[in-house]
Formats: C-alpha cells, structure tokens, sequence
C-alpha cells in the first residue's frame, strides 16, 4: 500500500497563442452543463458571474463552433447549456487527462517520494 502523499498531474493545454484550456475552464463548462446557466455555474465555482460570463466569451469566440449557447434572461428564465462542440471538448479534455495519468503515474510517484513531504 502506497502510504506517500497525494501527487496531482494537472493538464492545460496552449492550442495557439492565447488559446488555453485547462482545468479550470473545463470546470466552468461542466459546471454550466450541472447548472443549466452561466450564473449557476459561478455559484457552484464560488467565481463571480462577470469572470464566468467572460470565459465563456473567451472559449466561445477561440473555437470554430460555439461551446456553450446562451438564451437570454428574462420574465420565462433563460440559461446555458453546452453544445454538441463544448461537450466534444469536455470528452477530449478528459480523455487527454486520463492519458496522460496513466503514462505519468509511475514516474509521478517516484518524483513524489523525492520531495520532503514523503519523509
């Protein structure tokens, strides 16, 4: 039984310059996808609606297809949802991080066990 400390492995990935996906917008996306909303999903991530809002335009704007789609708010609601696009994504991202676990995990435990921590 490995009784060292927890390793993490965190994944971002640079597309082109200024386009980066990583753990934290991928969070975003599936947070929206719980929420059903921009606002929601701020909440659930403790972030305040203008940075939610702000990197969904980001993201939006970076890719070929909109990730996310936005109805307006209003008497009847209104709200967000992922699109076929931003759920590719999310699949993509994670089967990226599930990847790169594995291949990483044997060299990530020996590194940990160097650190102070181990001791």
């Amino acid at each position: 039984m490995d009784t060292h400390p927890p390793h993490r492995l965190t994944i971002r990935i640079d597309l082109a310059p200024g386009i980066r996906v990583g753990p934290g917008k991928i969070a975003l996306l599936d947070a929206i996808n719980t929420a059903g909303s921009i606002a929601g999903a701020g909440r659930i991530l403790k972030m305040s609606y203008k940075r939610a809002w702000d990197l969904v335009e980001e993201l939006n704007a970076n890719f070929t297809d909109p990730l996310v789609s936005k109805a307006p708010g209003g008497p009847n609601g209104g709200g967000a949802h992922l699109t076929e696009s931003g759920k590719a994504l999310v699949k993509h991202y994670r089967d990226i991080e599930s990847a790169a676990h594995t291949a990483a995990s044997v060299p990530l435990r020996a590194v940990s066990r160097m650190t102070k921590a181990a001791g």
